[in-house]
């Protein structure tokens, strides 16, 4: 497989887009995403290119992934991208009463009786994660998130890297959660995709570990202590060897050190490319003032404790902008004391990087101020239900969470 040549650090992004393909009257997920590649490649196939941005097939018939077909830098034409490839994919779909639907998970589909998986090229690998696991559940074949790839082009790279990633992980659901309501209820949680993240492969631990990584700094260490062992618990359930421990690997953030990039994978969808660009903005600028130890040094970023980081992700994944940060954490930041709820500790920072003279924030201002004003997407999609789940309110809300992802626009409660 070639890979692109290495970049250094924040000299280009990868990023990834997932949606569901669902009838446009019921929401009932329609598995076609076979046909929709078919119509464009001309027989079935995984990969379209389309200039800047390609889209995939994913492990189920109902998902589209669209992703940069580059790293990129300009997010304004990827943006555009985007949105453009959206409306097209909708066109197409069109003949088949058909639409994309954003969020992290379909409110009301039933994994285990419409579940089909991608039957085409590659499939032996979804094969057998479906023996091992059986990727019928909600946390396979009901999810979709936004991947982030960041480059890194040596060990000192990922050590600067690793480190500032693991400090922003335990946050992300207090920006990007959108998966409140799984079978029709609200779940308590609201981030409830990264719980079955956290579960659905609890049968081979080492897979997840605690989703936020281990402090380690060097690929030869995350060789020997991640990978080597990966490779060998999963080996009892893979004899013919078909899984790479590269790619079973489930952290929040996974270093891919063939191609010199660390994925983030703890972000749920949102309601349109404008959001997904602007969180994302916001994610990369505090990574890379942690690199460039804006906030704290390297040594002591090195030492934050994942048993301070673990609680703090499952927290949030629960209260999200209301959970309560300590105090340690917000140490790392130097934020006033006073502020100690997840959407102040992320409102301050956006506040600290702005003032610093960041200009990169300046476009997605309009967009992440919703987010710290109204909350997730999860706090806004239970604002506007208001307490009634019935089917029919679901379909109304997701309906218009449909056409603010083919206008491209935020959604407001």
């Amino acid at each position: 497989m070639n890979h692109p040549p290495r970049i250094h650090l924040f000299q280009g992004f990868g990023i990834e887009l997932e949606y569901m393909l669902v009838d446009k009257d019921t929401l009932a997920v329609k598995p076609i995403t076979d046909e929709l590649l078919k119509q464009e490649l001309g027989e079935y196939g995984s990969d379209f290119e389309n200039g800047i941005v390609t889209w995939s097939n994913e492990l189920v018939l109902h998902v589209i992934e669209i992703k940069s077909t580059q790293p990129e830098l300009n997010f304004n034409a990827l943006e555009n991208g985007f949105a453009e490839n959206i409306r097209k994919i909708n066109a197409i779909l069109g003949q088949w009463n058909t639409m994309l639907m954003p969020t992290a998970a379909h409110p009301f589909m039933d994994p285990m009786t419409e579940t089909k998986l991608w039957p085409h090229d590659n499939n032996e690998v979804y094969n057998i994660y479906d023996k091992i696991f059986n990727t019928k559940g909600h946390g396979w074949s009901n999810l979709q998130s936004t991947h982030l790839n960041l480059p890194f082009y040596d060990d000192e790279e990922f050590a600067k890297l690793h480190a500032a990633i693991r400090i922003v992980l335990p946050l992300l659901p207090a920006l990007c959660a959108s998966s409140p309501i799984i079978d029709s209820q609200p779940t308590g949680m609201i981030d409830t995709r990264l719980k079955y993240y956290k579960t659905n492969q609890a049968r081979i631990p080492s897979i997840t570990g605690k989703v936020i990584p281990e402090a380690i700094f060097s690929k030869r260490n995350y060789l020997n202590t991640i990978y080597e062992k990966i490779k060998t618990d999963i080996a009892p359930f893979d004899p013919d060897q078909i899984l790479n421990p590269i790619w079973v690997n489930s952290r929040g953030a996974i270093p891919r050190f063939d191609r010199g990039s660390i994925e983030i994978r703890l972000m749920d969808i949102q309601e349109c490319p404008t959001s997904d660009m602007a969180i994302i903005s916001l994610v990369i600028e505090t990574i890379k003032a942690l690199c460039n130890e804006k906030f704290i040094g390297l040594d002591d970023q090195m030492k934050v404790k994942t048993d301070m980081l673990a609680p703090l992700f499952d927290k949030c994944m629960v209260t999200g902008q209301s959970t309560e940060v300590p105090k340690e954490y917000i140490d790392i930041f130097s934020i006033r004391p006073e502020t100690s709820d997840a959407k102040s500790v992320w409102s301050e920072i956006m506040k600290r990087l702005v003032k610093s003279g960041n200009t990169a924030l300046e476009k997605w201002t309009p967009e992440l101020n919703v987010i710290l004003s109204e909350g997730t997407l999860s706090d806004r999609i239970l604002a506007t239900l208001d307490g009634d789940y019935s089917r029919d309110s679901i379909k109304a809300v997701y309906k218009r969470l449909c056409d603010c992802l083919d206008q491209n626009k935020v959604f407001l409660p």
